[in-house]
């Protein structure tokens, strides 16, 4: 059952098969002995090295899963502090807060009602994940009985840190928005997540963020629209109500609050990737040089958005892994993927859609101008959007692909990434299905519906959406 629910980057699965609570408290152990093992060496003699912050979405199976993922670490001798119900971000929030071992939170993301997983953290709120930890838990859990254990006895808490998190995050806010000099309205889709609970607590009473309507503010584990802010139909009633109320802009979020959507005031939606050009100004402005890193699917205006602010492009693999700790290792302000993910240095190089929102606020008001007119210069290029092909041999494809245009620049940094000079492309593997993605530019249309129809003779078969 294990195997079933361990991902790439995290445990996520339908419950309560295969994912339940006996499971839970294996997971729960065997976190505990990897965060507790890495931490005794770091924090030697430090309390808190024994200490992981625990908390939980609005899923209706995730109070017993996350107590019983907590009585696993607690059985394995952690401490455990349960900052309760709380989007993804806190998690990362609440570590570097505290300053311990690590962390986890109880959640499927965007996933359906019926799935639900942990996103596991370590010290500093470093990602574990398959490569980086996440198969050790996986190992440690598999070797553990609950019957046949020595019950360590950890001591358990509850702690409410909404006071400190939610003065973090505006400290990063303009000034003129906290004190009323200047007024932004927007309008906010809760999808029914933890976004519902996020957005009062961090942003209420604030003078200059005029929240106008929040959708789906309810978080009862149940989904109006699926919390995916990446399926466009999942964002029709927050286009209209936009355009209705007049409003700046809208906020999409998903169901743990991590990543967003933007729609610009005319209630179109905003290519995360031309939202991070756009962002990039604002960072580089108080840090000039620093680096930015950007999904290598992103259009290539993103690269050239950074240069022109006095930044370094750096290109990164897809996935919150690997964006977290490239970015950290570059010392970056700011980064972004296509999934709606943006990370922070400030957030301590994780990603945050409160952060994200707090982001746009500010580059509205630096901007003054209408969202769309702002984006507009970003858009240079033509996207064909992310399309699925069904292909059994994927290795025996990105063989082919590069066969058939020797002449192009050639990147494996994550898939094959082709650069024929008029267009430019990406095909990712799918970890887990017989997929292959690919994401081309041009820059006119008639080179990407021609390039996409001479590529898919080599991808296989596409898929609809």
């Amino acid at each position: 059952m294990l195997a079933k629910v361990f991902k790439a980057y995290d445990i996520r699965a339908t419950t309560p098969r295969p994912l339940n609570e006996k499971l839970a408290w294996q997971i729960g152990w065997g976190t505990a002995e990897l965060l507790l093992g890495e931490a005794a060496e770091e924090l030697d003699g430090d309390p808190m090295s024994r200490t992981i912050v625990v908390g939980r979405d609005m899923r209706k199976s995730s109070p017993s899963l996350s107590q019983a993922l907590r009585q696993g670490m607690l059985d394995f001798g952690a401490d455990v502090i349960d900052v309760g119900l709380v989007d993804t971000p806190f998690i990362s929030f609440a570590i570097n807060h505290l300053g311990c071992a690590g962390g986890v939170q109880t959640t499927a993301s965007h996933n359906p009602a019926e799935y639900n997983g942990f996103k596991i953290s370590r010290m500093k709120a470093k990602p574990v994940g398959e490569g980086s930890g996440l198969e050790k838990i996986r190992e440690f859990a598999a070797l553990v009985e609950r019957d046949r254990v020595e019950r360590r006895h950890g001591r358990e808490e509850k702690r409410d840190l909404w006071g400190p998190y939610r003065d973090h995050v505006l400290a990063l806010l303009d000034p003129r928005l906290l004190d009323g000099r200047a007024k932004i309205e927007i309008v906010i889709d809760a999808s029914n997540g933890m976004a519902g609970t996020m957005v009062p607590n961090l942003f209420d009473g604030v003078k200059g963020v005029a929240i106008t309507k929040i959708l789906f503010d309810n978080s009862t584990g149940e989904f109006v629209h699926e919390p995916n802010p990446l399926v466009e139909s999942n964002l029709a009633q927050l286009r209209e109500e936009v355009v209705k109320r007049g409003a700046a802009f809208g906020v999409c979020f998903d169901g743990d609050a991590d990543r967003c959507m933007i729609i610009d005031e005319k209630g179109a939606p905003i290519g995360c990737d031309l939202l991070l050009g756009w962002l990039v100004g604002g960072f580089l402005e108080s840090a000039p040089g620093a680096s930015v890193v950007y999904d290598l699917r992103s259009s290539r205006a993103v690269a050239e958005a950074i240069r022109r602010a006095g930044g370094v492009p750096v290109e990164s693999r897809v996935g919150h892994v690997f964006m977290k700790a490239k970015l950290a290792e570059i010392g970056g302000v700011v980064g972004g993927e296509l999934s709606g993910h943006f990370y922070f240095k400030d957030m301590f190089n994780t990603d945050s859609g409160a952060r994200a929102l707090v982001a746009v606020l500010n580059q509205t008001l630096r901007d003054k101008k209408p969202l769309s007119k702002a984006i507009a210069p970003l858009r240079s290029y033509c996207q064909s959007g992310e399309i699925n092909f069904e292909n059994e041999d994927k290795l025996g494809a990105l063989k082919a692909l590069r066969r058939a245009y020797p002449t192009a620049k050639t990147m494996e940094l994550d898939g094959l990434s082709l650069d024929a000079g008029s267009w430019w492309c990406n095909v990712r593997m799918s970890n887990t299905e017989p997929l292959l993605r690919l994401n081309l530019e041009a820059r006119d249309n008639a080179t990407v519906e021609t390039m996409v129809k001479e590529l898919s003779r080599v991808l296989g078969k596409r898929v609809a959406h």
